[in-house]
């Protein structure tokens, strides 16, 4: 059967992949046309537009690149058409996937999405696009399937695909046993600087998080960096700093590390699953914040997905204008020096884990991808 799938950033490529597959496993011939990237790929996919041509962050940022995003809309379009899919899937990247729901609709392919936005947080108004559109919404949040359920539609909640994603045997692998030696490192402990994986984040947030480098001796600073993103972007900000750079090697890195100055986003959550104590860091632009904070539902809390699952403040959230220096040596210092602040870390990861339910998510998302596909497949006419 033929699937069209849409992932527009790193988290969604490694989602989609694993997505992909489970679907290897139930469909004898699948054949994949994504937007996505190299994960997606090395499971059979067509990369027709790598992610790291679309990740655009904030308002202002995705204002001032309309045009390419309006241009990437219409070729996508033509693009399903011209492949004429069984089965659309939508992973996350609502911005992006919303405004062609309709069209897909409108053509006659059944859809399917994938990790659902997160439309509870703000444009609440959205499920109604996704119930008019959509066939099937697999949500990965505990409380999204509620959500859902306010509204007159039945989600199938599949559970985090991050716990299938981190390999239960992972502590045990030579890249994470031997990642000082790999890394040239000395017995020190370990500080682990995860700074995005878009060059907005990169700029903004890196300078901030390096400040506080010098100020811990006895500690070695080790960047997690990615390899669509050149090198000399991030020496540019180093400036001559001891700080190592791991490419590729977040989790080892992670598993490696006292504690982590995470970018808000999906590393929080990877972070907290395998135990490393955080910091979340965040900063846009100003008029992209301003907008968030007046659009955000007021009974949004926090932003980190640690903080929103728990509904609790269990790792400390440095937005915007607290993005300081000060701010960040004085939950750094929490984190590595205050015993009750480790313990309470601790406990409440292990809250988090009870939380998100059991492995098998990517599974039971393809089994019902490929039951849709198949039902697409008996009654599909060409558009």
């Amino acid at each position: 059967m033929k699937y069209y799938i849409i992932a527009g950033e790193a988290s969604g490529d490694l989602h989609a992949s694993n997505l992909m597959r489970e679907i290897n496993r139930l469909d004898a011939r699948p054949e994949y046309r994504c937007w996505g990237g190299d994960l997606m790929a090395a499971q059979g996919g067509k990369i027709v537009k790598h992610y790291k041509d679309l990740a655009f962050m904030g308002f202002w940022e995705v204002a001032t690149h309309l045009r390419t995003i309006l241009r990437n809309i219409s070729f996508c379009k033509k693009d399903i058409l011209a492949f004429n899919p069984d089965l659309v899937i939508f992973v996350d990247y609502p911005g992006f996937n919303l405004r062609i729901a309709d069209f897909v609709k409108k053509h006659g392919y059944k859809i399917v999405y994938y990790i659902s936005p997160q439309i509870w947080a703000w444009k609440t108004g959205r499920v109604h696009k996704i119930k008019r559109t959509c066939d099937h919404v697999m949500p990965i949040l505990p409380f999204e399937k509620e959500f859902y359920a306010r509204y007159g539609y039945s989600a199938d909640f599949v559970g985090h695909p991050l716990l299938d994603a981190i390999d239960e045997n992972i502590r045990e692998s030579d890249a994470v046993v031997n990642f000082r030696k790999i890394n040239g490192l000395d017995d020190r402990p370990i500080i682990a600087l995860l700074p995005g994986s878009r060059k907005q984040e990169i700029v903004r947030i890196l300078p901030l998080m390096l400040k506080v480098v010098d100020k811990y001796p006895d500690y070695q600073f080790v960047m997690s960096t990615v390899k669509w993103l050149p090198d000399a972007l991030y020496e540019k900000y180093l400036n001559g700093r001891p700080v190592k750079k791991a490419l590729s090697q977040t989790y080892p890195l992670l598993l490696n590390a006292e504690a982590a100055l995470v970018t808000s986003g999906t590393a929080t959550l990877e972070t907290a699953i395998l135990g490393t104590r955080q910091v979340v860091c965040y900063r846009c632009s100003d008029l992209s914040y301003r907008i968030a904070k007046a659009v955000a539902k007021a009974t949004i809390k926090y932003i980190s997905l640690v903080n929103l699952i728990l509904d609790k403040p269990a790792v400390t959230e440095l937005i915007q204008y607290d993005l300081t220096e000060a701010n960040i040596r004085k939950e750094l210092d929490k984190i590595l020096y205050d015993e009750n602040s480790k313990r309470q870390m601790s406990a409440d990861y292990d809250a988090l884990l009870a939380k998100l339910g059991r492995r098998g998510a990517s599974a039971r998302a393809a089994k019902i991808a490929v039951e849709c596909a198949k039902t697409a497949k008996n009654d599909h006419t060409l558009p």
